[in-house]
């Protein structure tokens, strides 16, 4: 699929998707809204001194390697809530180093995370259900996604995908911030011929309170890719994601969060399973810059 055929393709999905309801609004919040969901920094640093004259001793407070670690991640969404529709718009940047300094070695520097992630999606409101799991809006969706990163790693080309995904969405609940279930068409350009993958995704966020000013975070998702039409040897098979944080208000909009982050992957080529475990403490801050109205039915 080229790049043409592509927008064109998932222009049409949303053509559909606008024509395909107009009678079914229930919801009453209108109107734009955007929201600073989280701008956040993990800093962490391990400085020693004299490690060498240590390596014998049963400490490893002493013996330990020097490192740094620094990550930081922006999630901005700005959403607008029409009578029968929602257009959704979001921006994601992620970007992380470890520079790691061993006593007997040069200093060495990693990206333990670089992803740029925009999406904007359109969500036809349906129904409106009110008494069950806190209440929560859904209807079909459709999407359309720009994947890449701020640097390629070492050899490999800088990663540029499109994808466009169509499905089904839970939304705006009370507990159940987001869940859907969706096909999709994906364009990677990142090599030369790109190759059009197709396959399916799930994902989901629940916000649990837990009591004024604390609330717990859970997220997941999935993606299988089950065909593509020129396989490369860093192709994956699948991935999988779980990310839990509990959120503690500081002041107003600052919060202090411990976190656990999973994320793996199946190569195509080869039967071994990458995994990604982080664990950690992040300072984030968000803000709601323009709020979407309630009005009358």
């Amino acid at each position: 699929m080229n790049l043409k055929n592509f927008l064109t393709k998932s222009t049409l999905i949303m053509v559909a998707l606008l024509l395909c309801g107009g009678a079914f609004a229930q919801n009453l919040k209108r109107g734009w809204e955007l929201d600073l969901k989280k701008v956040a920094l993990d800093l962490s640093s391990t400085n020693v001194r004299n490690a060498a004259e240590y390596q014998d001793f049963p400490n490893s407070k002493l013996s330990a390697d020097s490192q740094n670690v620094v990550k930081g991640t922006l999630d901005l969404v700005g959403n607008y809530f029409a009578k029968n529709y929602v257009w959704g718009n979001e921006l994601l940047l992620d970007y992380g180093k470890t520079t790691l300094k061993p006593y007997d070695g040069e200093q060495t520097t990693n990206e333990t995370a670089d992803n740029i992630l925009f999406t904007s999606s359109y969500t036809q409101r349906i129904w409106n259900v009110q008494n069950v799991l806190g209440g929560f809006e859904a209807g079909p969706f459709g999407s359309l996604t720009y994947q890449t990163e701020f640097n390629s790693q070492g050899d490999s080309p800088l990663k540029k995908v499109l994808r466009a995904a169509l499905g089904v969405k839970i939304y705006e609940g009370k507990y159940i911030q987001n869940f859907h279930i969706a096909a999709f068409a994906e364009d990677d350009l990142t090599y030369d011929p790109s190759s059009e993958k197709y396959g399916w995704e799930t994902a989901i966020e629940i916000h649990q309170p837990i009591r004024e000013g604390v609330k717990a975070v859970y997220s997941a998702m999935f993606r299988d890719y089950l065909h593509e039409t020129h396989p490369e040897t860093t192709d994956i098979d699948y991935e999988a994601g779980l990310d839990a944080r509990l959120d503690v208000a500081v002041l107003k909009e600052l919060s202090v969060a411990p976190f656990i982050s999973f994320y793996t992957a199946q190569a195509r080529a080869f039967g071994k399973r990458g995994q990604n475990l982080y664990v950690g403490v992040s300072l984030g801050f968000s803000h709601t810059f323009i709020r979407a109205k309630k009005v009358e039915e």
